[in-house]
C-alpha cells in the first residue's frame, strides 16, 4: 500500500468514524447518562469489535452476501428492528437520581455485537475493503484493520466526552429526559440512508 493511499484511507476512517451514526449517538447519550468511566466498555467493544468486523469481512464474508442477496436483506432488516429498539431505550431511559443513574451502559460484548447489525458499520467496513484492499491479500485487509482499530477509538471516545459534558447542563431530569429523546429521534433518523439509499 502506497503512502498516498494509507493516507487516504487514514483521512477515510477518521471521517467515517468522527461524523454522527448509531455508534455515536449512543456514546454521546452513554456518556451524559453515566459519565466516561462506565462507557468504556462501550468505547472498546465499538473499537475492537468494528476491527474485528474488517478483518472478517475483508477475509470472506462479502462473498456470502455475493452469493445469497437474501441474507443481505435479513441483516438489513435486523439492524433497523434493533436500532428502533435501542432508541426506544435511549428515550425511556429513566433520569439520575440521588447520584446514580438508572439502567446499566452497554457492555463491551454488546457493543462488539452492536456492529455486525450497524448499517454504519457495515458501510464502512464494506467501502474501507473494496476501495482500500481491492485485491484482498491478508496483509492488506489487516493493514486496514489497523489503521481503523487506531483511528477509531479516539474518534468514538470524543462523543462520550461531549455527552460527559453535555451532562453538566443536563442536571434537571426535565433537561435530560428532553436529550434522551432528542438522541433516540437522531438515532432513528440515522436509519434514513439505509431504508431510503
Amino acid at each position: 500500500m502506497t503512502l498516498d493511499i494509507l493516507t487516504a484511507l487514514a483521512v477515510f476512517a477518521f471521517v467515517s468514524s468522527i461524523t454522527p451514526g448509531p455508534n455515536n449517538l449512543m456514546l454521546m447519550a452513554s456518556g451524559a447518562n453515566f459519565g466516561f468511566r462506565r462507557t468504556v466498555p462501550h468505547m472498546l467493544g465499538i473499537g475492537i469489535g468494528f476491527t474485528v468486523m474488517i478483518l472478517l469481512v475483508g477475509a470472506g464474508l462479502v462473498q456470502i452476501f455475493e452469493q445469497y442477496p437474501v441474507s443481505h436483506t435479513i441483516l438489513k432488516t435486523a439492524s433497523v428492528l434493533y436500532l428502533l429498539y435501542l432508541a426506544w431505550k435511549i428515550a425511556s431511559a429513566a433520569p439520575i437520581k440521588d447520584g446514580a443513574s438508572k439502567g446499566n451502559p452497554m457492555t463491551f460484548l454488546q457493543a462488539a455485537a452492536f456492529q455486525w447489525v450497524n448499517p454504519k458499520a457495515w458501510t464502512m467496513a464494506l467501502t474501507a475493503i473494496t476501495v482500500y484492499s481491492p485485491n484482498t491479500t491478508l496483509g492488506a485487509i489487516g493493514l486496514v484493520a489497523l489503521v481503523f482499530g487506531a483511528i477509531n477509538l479516539p474518534s468514538v471516545s470524543s462523543w462520550t466526552l461531549l455527552g460527559q459534558q453535555m451532562a453538566r447542563v443536563l442536571t434537571n431530569p426535565r433537561r435530560l429526559r428532553l436529550f434522551n429523546r432528542t438522541m433516540a429521534v437522531l438515532l432513528v433518523a440515522s436509519l434514513y440512508p439505509v431504508l431510503f439509499p
